[in-house]
């Protein structure tokens, strides 16, 4: 049987459920490619009370080998906050009802659930969309057209940063950016570690961010459009 797992937000985020569920699998891995942990695989490892824990890259995940282990033992794979929201493993799911084998979905808090502690209202977001590191000769900014067309009916944008994405150079994508597509930025929320002892929510103009080396990932960037009033009283509080 295979079951995919929910981590949560920190290294106590894992259900009570998924927790016991992990310890009776034969073999668990750990989706490592989608998010820098706010904590070392050694944390979570003993977090668990397990000795070995796999590394599952982006390839061994989807060539789904992982299906074809769940057919003789009970396998887990540990994913970041909750399994089907940032990385949809929708395809493990389909190969195992193709092939006739049993899985299971445990889920736990999601970086979708925390951004509500900045005041936003979740249910004025738009589409979600993520910003990838540039590289030399590949600077994809498709993600700020999804900000236009969230911004086109008033509604929030929540940008995902690539793992191995440093806030800096996130900054400078997102406003070079949002030049290219003539999009003028005003305050924006940039939000770190949600869910651990780390979390910290910032709300400032983006050139403010310019000189600030406060950031540690994973961190998410929110472009906020039209305020309720109790939108802005709360977010307001963390200009300081």
């Amino acid at each position: 049987m295979l079951y995919i797992i929910g981590l949560g937000l920190n290294v106590d985020g894992i259900s009570v459920f998924g927790l016991e569920i992990a310890k009776k699998c034969k073999k668990v891995y750990l989706e490592n490619y989608t998010v820098d942990f706010p904590y070392s695989e050694g944390e979570l490892r003993e977090k668990l009370g397990l000795k070995k824990i796999f590394l599952a890259d982006r390839n061994f995940v989807e060539s789904e080998e992982i299906v074809d282990e769940a057919k003789r033992m009970d396998v887990a794979l540990l994913v970041y906050g909750s399994p089907l929201t940032a990385t949809t493993h929708i395809s493990l799911i389909n190969e195992c009802k193709r092939l006739g084998v049993k899985y299971k979905v445990i889920y736990s808090a999601s970086i979708i659930d925390a951004v509500a502690e900045t005041g936003l209202q979740l249910y004025k977001f738009g589409k979600i969309t993520s910003m990838p590191e540039w590289k030399k000769n590949f600077t994809p900014d498709s993600f700020m057209e999804t900000v236009k067309e969230n911004k086109s009916i008033h509604s929030h944008s929540l940008i995902l940063a690539d793992i191995g994405l440093s806030f800096q150079d996130a900054l400078k994508q997102l406003e070079e950016s949002a030049r290219k597509h003539n999009l003028k930025l005003g305050k924006i929320i940039i939000c770190q570690s949600l869910g651990t002892k780390n979390s910290k929510i910032h709300y400032r103009f983006i050139e403010e961010f310019e000189e600030f080396t406060g950031v540690r990932t994973p961190f998410c960037i929110i472009i906020p459009e039209k305020l309720h009033f109790m939108e802005k009283e709360v977010l307001e509080s963390f200009e300081k």
